[in-house]
């Protein structure tokens, strides 16, 4: 898959640095990733879930949310918000999904 941007992983990490090695961990997964529906999304990521057009993946031992929109025709993760815990529970990230 082709992860788009990557830049958006690096702020969050630069403000949250624990964050930083499990966001790295899952972008090199996502990037080596074929995935063709989120069935396979759920191999890799079992705790993954689907909200709307999102997928939303739990990073740091639940700590941390990221929020994206893959299309799987195009092979294209698109990184919508990387965000708390406490910043995932308010919800504004739900208009993108």
């Amino acid at each position: 898959m082709h992860v788009i941007s990557e830049k958006k992983l690096r702020e969050f990490w630069q403000e949250y640095p624990d964050a930083e090695s499990p966001l790295r961990a899952w972008h090199r997964v996502a990037e080596h990733a074929t995935w063709e529906c989120f069935a396979d999304v759920r191999e890799a990521y079992p705790s993954a879930d689907q909200v709307g057009r999102c997928t939303v993946f739990n990073i740091g031992g639940n700590k941390y949310r990221l929020v994206v929109i893959v299309f799987f025709r195009w092979g294209r993760v698109y990184i919508r918000h990387v965000l708390t815990h406490e910043e995932y529970d308010r919800g504004t990230w739900k208009g993108d999904c």
